[in-house]
């Protein structure tokens, strides 16, 4: 879904039936009021704002929109008035993600529109990539590629078995792990040790956890769980 912003009629419909065409989902707006009132549950894939617009400017909207924490990740494509040096400087300054000169070429602005979409999709991918290998719990962070742990954003050496233990109550955040579901995950079913050995890699790490070994808890005749507090 797309959403434009365009006071000129003309303009708006070449836009909205040009993007049509290539398959995209458009809505038009004559100004930034009548686009905010729709927004309701919807959340665009993209922008396109006029900036010359009466009431509410496009650099006005963009700013409501950077102020969003879900809008303001959504990339936003200016329209400008040909030649205006100054409107594509305060557009890109403003957060914008590109801008188009007006008057200006369809198959030019359909290009632009596919590219910061790709753009905005090779993000929103990677970032969630970024995301699965990153394990959290209050200030506690493990990285799962580097596997480096973090609390508070300084680095904690952690032993082998100590990440581990912590990476598998961090990936069962909420739940109680019983000794012996730790000790076979960390150790093996192999392992010959008893559950004392798991009592004693806790200690450990809470140690090395400090104030943050809060979210570390025991439940009692169980085992441990962690969780955020």
């Amino acid at each position: 879904m797309i959403f434009c912003v365009e006071d000129d009629q003309n303009i708006r419909e070449l836009i909205t039936y040009a993007l049509k065409g290539q398959g995209m989902e458009v809505v038009g707006f004559e100004s930034g009021e009548d686009m905010f009132k729709s927004i309701g549950d919807t959340i665009p894939q993209l922008f396109l704002l006029d900036i010359m617009l009466p009431g509410m400017d496009g650099i006005e909207i963009l700013s409501i929109i950077n102020k969003d924490s879900v809008l303001s990740k959504v990339p936003v494509i200016m329209l400008t008035a040909k030649g205006s040096e100054y409107d594509k400087i305060k557009g890109l300054d403003s957060g914008a993600d590109d801008y188009i000169s007006k008057p200006f070429s369809v198959l030019e602005m359909v290009a632009r529109v596919k590219a910061t979409l790709r753009r905005s999709e090779k993000l929103s991918q990677e970032s969630s990539t970024e995301q699965k290998n990153l394990l959290s719990v209050g200030d506690i962070e493990l990285d799962l590629l580097s596997r480096e742990c973090k609390v508070s954003g300084e680095l904690v050496n952690l032993t082998f078995k100590e990440y581990e233990l912590l990476k598998i109550l961090m990936e069962n955040k909420g739940i109680v792990l019983t000794r012996d579901r730790l000790l076979e995950s960390v150790w093996g079913f192999e392992y010959e040790g008893e559950t004392r050995t798991v009592d004693v890699h806790i200690a450990s790490l809470r140690q090395k956890l400090k104030d943050s070994s809060k979210s570390l808890s025991t439940v009692r005749n169980v085992g441990y769980k962690i969780e955020d507090i």
